[in-house]
C-alpha cells in the first residue's frame, strides 16, 4: 500500500467517525453477506447501497433493525438486518 492510499484510507476513516459520531478505533466485528434474493437499492443519506451477495464488514450492531457496515470501497453506512446473512 502506498503512502497516498494509506492517507486516503485515514481520511475516509476520519470522515466516517465525524459523520456517524463514532468514537474510538474502527474494528471489524464480523463479516456478513447481503441476501442474494434481495432487490438492489441505492444508498441514501447514511444508508449503504445494497448489492446482491456483497460481503460487508460489520463495524457495529446499532439496534434491532440496522447494522453499521463498511463495503469493499471503504464506504460506510447503515444496512437493514433483515437483508443480512451470516457467513
Amino acid at each position: 500500500m502506498t503512502l497516498k492510499e494509506c492517507s486516503k484510507e485515514e481520511k475516509a476513516d476520519r470522515e466516517f467517525q465525524k459523520k456517524f459520531k463514532f468514537e474510538g478505533s474502527i474494528n471489524v466485528l464480523t463479516q456478513m453477506m447481503v441476501d442474494p434474493a434481495v432487490t438492489e437499492k441505492r444508498g441514501r443519506g447514511k444508508n449503504l447501497p445494497l448489492r446482491r451477495g456483497e460481503i460487508l464488514d460489520v463495524i457495529q450492531f446499532t439496534n434491532q433493525e440496522q447494522i453499521l457496515c463498511r463495503n469493499s470501497q471503504r464506504r460506510y453506512g447503515y444496512v437493514p438486518r433483515a437483508v443480512m446473512l451470516h457467513l
